[in-house]
């Protein structure tokens, strides 16, 4: 899958049959701009409670921290981004020369693992379980395997293989959904068609779409279509007709791609595009400095989570009002690759990283041994990894979902945090995401994941998207936060206070993909959803506690 972001079938599919009954709907955007960032008791929503934490850090000194962002690139030019970027105090920009030595040439604010050195990009990948069932194809089918004779990495790839020759059989639900997507997409077309042909306009928002008067009764019920559709969606009255456009055909590509995968081997980016040597670990120095891309969409919005610009009056406020955000480019449309993603956080633990956030995801990891020691790597640096648990309604704790805190080699990562998207009964009518991901083990946290308003690349604009993917920079906001404030806090510390540190909820929760109504402690270990103001409370008295220890010592 591709990053975290809620699947935008079941959206498109639900919007569609709101829009053919064309009755009005109201837009997200009415009324939760910035929900997730409110208290429970003073705003009536389940959020962060940042305001309360603001003022209880009020005259505390902080310092910089820098949070990594594993993710598609960041639009570098946004009024409320440019100013947060991470700037290589080390490297001179633009000049082509690997100022510092690291061996990654002009990463000024920070590093691209999808790209070449000559500039081109690699903007979509295939799945992982199409490139796990055709590279292992030639060593296990029709093969009469002794398993008793596998090494443990061979037993855990064959394993993986099976897996994927099941799971890579086409499903008659993904024929339905390609089925389903091609009537929306005729459908939405016309549409279009008929308001570019009266209105006189290319391009259009929701906002303008209200503002154009319609001759034909065609015209009209187009229009009031086109409008229905675009409240449904997540992305705002701001959002242009070609993108919500670009996003179907994306959404078409992705279900088309399932049909075909099984008879058709992916294209290599590695050895067509990137040209490293994907087998050799060692080979690292790959890729280009520019964190933008084409693709930048996901990256760009995760990043005004964590960290737009709390003081220049524009936009949207992020979490964390003393941080450098550090892009590293490692996720592209599809699944990622392992390798880029060892790279990545290897690389921003190297430049000084103390948060790292990975909104992405996968069923398949066949190089997991990288990303474990990554993950080890960035336990021995002190750096919190923060994870979205994924969009798939289901329980991760008996399903395959990588990357994940249980080595290959046996042990378990004790600086990561796996977080699980919530809601406002006022938006989903349920306080757990029914996209969401969950698990008594393997979820540590749920944070806000649905209509979450933040950056959008493009031109400073701004919009809502949802999936865990979304909820994971809302906890790395957190803590960024407590480590800005509280600098002497390890990463295992400041994710022990963030797992203390929850709003409790008493009411029934929907299990997701069930009807089966369970209590959230059922579906995540801490059983409550992240809040800042508790964070810095418990941060600020574990700090003192501290302290007065070490007086009487």
């Amino acid at each position: 899958m591709k990053h975290f972001i809620a699947p935008l079938f079941g959206i498109l599919s639900l919007a569609f049959i709101v829009t053919t009954s064309f009755s009005q709907s109201s837009s997200p955007e009415d009324n939760f701009k910035g929900w997730h960032l409110k208290d429970k008791t003073v705003d009536s929503f389940v959020g962060i409670s940042l305001n309360k934490a603001y003022q209880f850090l009020k005259n505390k000194k902080s310092t910089t921290v820098i949070v990594g962002v594993v993710d598609s690139g960041i639009d570098t030019l946004h009024e409320d981004l440019k100013g947060v970027l991470w700037t290589n105090p080390k490297e001179i920009p633009g000049n082509g020369i690997d100022d510092d030595g690291n061996g990654y040439v002009d990463d000024v604010h920070g590093w691209n693992f999808l790209g070449a050195k000559d500039g081109t990009e690699v903007e979509k990948a295939s799945s992982e379980k199409a490139r796990v069932y055709h590279g292992y194809k030639n060593l296990f089918l029709d093969k009469n395997i002794d398993t008793n004779t596998l090494s443990k990495i061979d037993l855990y790839h064959y394993k993986m293989w099976q897996r994927a020759a099941k799971d890579i059989e086409p499903s008659m639900e993904s024929a339905t959904q390609a089925k389903a997507m091609r009537g929306i997409s005729k459908r939405l077309k016309g549409w279009d068609e008929l308001i570019r042909q009266e209105a006189n306009v290319e391009d259009y928002s929701e906002s303008e779409l209200e503002k154009f008067e319609m001759k034909t009764e065609d015209g009209k019920k187009a229009k009031l279509g086109f409008i229905n559709l675009m409240k449904a969606l997540p992305y705002g009255s701001e959002a242009k007709k070609s993108f919500i456009m670009l996003e179907l055909d994306h959404e078409m590509e992705r279900l088309n791609g399932e049909l075909s995968e099984k008879e058709t081997s992916p294209v290599d980016v590695h050895k067509t595009i990137i040209k490293d040597d994907y087998s050799n670990f060692s080979d690292k120095y790959y890729g280009n400095s520019d964190i933008m891309g084409q693709g930048s969409l996901h990256g760009t919005h995760v990043s005004g989570i964590i960290g737009a610009d709390r003081n220049n009056g524009l936009g949207v406020n992020g979490i964390a009002d003393n941080v450098k955000i550090m892009m590293v480019r490692a996720v592209p449309d599809g699944d990622e690759y392992d390798k880029d993603i060892a790279l990545a956080i290897r690389y921003a633990v190297d430049n000084g990283a103390k948060v790292i956030n990975m909104s992405f995801g996968k069923s398949y990891s066949p190089q997991k041994q990288w990303v474990d020691s990554a993950f080890m790597y960035a336990a021995s640096k002190d750096v919190l990894l923060v994870h979205s648990a994924g969009n798939d309604g289901k329980n991760i704790d008996s399903t395959e979902s990588y990357p994940s805190t249980d080595f290959l080699s046996g042990g378990h990562a004790t600086n990561v945090i796996t977080v699980g998207a919530s809601g406002d009964v006022g938006i989903i009518n349920n306080y757990v995401a029914s996209f969401s991901n969950y698990g008594k083990q393997g979820v540590d946290v749920f944070a806000p994941g649905s209509e979450i308003y933040s950056s959008l690349p493009g031109g400073n604009k701004y919009g809502f998207l949802d999936g865990t993917s979304m909820a994971s920079p809302v906890v790395a906001g957190v803590a960024a936060l407590i480590r800005s404030y509280y600098p002497s806090l390890t990463a295992v510390e400041t994710k022990k206070i963030i797992e203390q540190s929850v709003t409790p909820l008493d009411s029934n929760i929907t299990r997701p993909g069930t009807d089966e109504t369970v209590k959230l402690s059922d579906l995540c270990r801490s059983g409550g959803v992240m809040n800042a103001y508790l964070a810095v409370v418990n941060a600020d008295a574990f700090v003192n506690s501290n302290k007065n220890k070490k007086k009487k010592k």
